[in-house]
């Protein structure tokens, strides 16, 4: 498989019509090798407009949904970024590239290893792991500049809300399947805070979210 053909592809046939056209990010997308954060039986699907399943049960998001997330975020080369969700790494050393430093938090063990490696093979070194429960935040590293959330909720968790320095912004899924709304929240001071709707979409939710999963009508 020509794999340079293929994300030139992915580029100007899924990113850029998705209003992806921040041209530092369309070649972050070059630089990133997506190839090396999936399986090797899922190589040739890298590029392909999917979410891609990963070995946990969880999913990697479509290519196009990472690189507007990225881009939303508007993320400065001094800003301290929170991951929530690590998953294969990608989506975090896209953020790596742009950002000072990521802290990334995955819930599950043996895939924030195979993060690790996989960012270990892509020489990414400005990004710390965490095991736990992302939806709480990091709080010992709290405020962040931006936050990112690999999946999607039910409800905006206030965790991160609240962990958002002034100025911060928070990029966040919410919503119900078949149709969800991906939102950018900046918080503008202690008490106050914007909502942005950036665009549609329907993606895996976070695992563990008992905490914040809105009760349900019973009949």
């Amino acid at each position: 498989m020509n794999f340079e053909q293929a994300r030139f592809n992915m580029v100007e046939q899924q990113i850029r019509p998705w209003d992806v056209l921040d041209t530092s990010i369309l070649d972050l997308l070059f630089h990133v090798k997506r190839e090396d954060f999936v399986t090797t039986d899922k190589r040739g699907l890298a590029f392909a407009d999917t979410q891609l399943p990963l070995e946990n049960g969880s999913t990697m998001l479509e290519p196009k949904v990472e690189a507007r997330l990225v881009q939303d975020l508007q993320i400065k080369a001094t800003d301290k970024v929170l991951e929530v969700g690590t998953g294969s790494g990608y989506l975090t050393a896209l953020l790596a590239a742009v950002a000072q430093h990521v802290h990334s938090v995955e819930i599950d063990g043996a895939q924030l290893e195979r993060a690790a490696a996989n960012l270990k093979t892509a020489g990414i070194k400005n990004v710390t792991l965490h095991l736990g429960n992302g939806i709480d935040g990091v709080l010992a590293q709290a405020p962040f500049d931006a936050i990112c959330v690999g999946g999607s909720v039910p409800v905006v968790p206030e965790a991160l809300k609240s962990q958002l320095a002034i100025g911060g912004r928070l990029a966040v899924i919410v919503g119900d399947a078949p149709v969800m709304i991906a939102k950018i929240i900046t918080r503008v001071s202690e008490s106050a805070y914007q909502e942005t709707v950036s665009f549609d979409t329907n993606i895996a939710r976070l695992q563990q979210l008992d905490a914040i999963e809105p009760a349900r009508f019973q009949f």
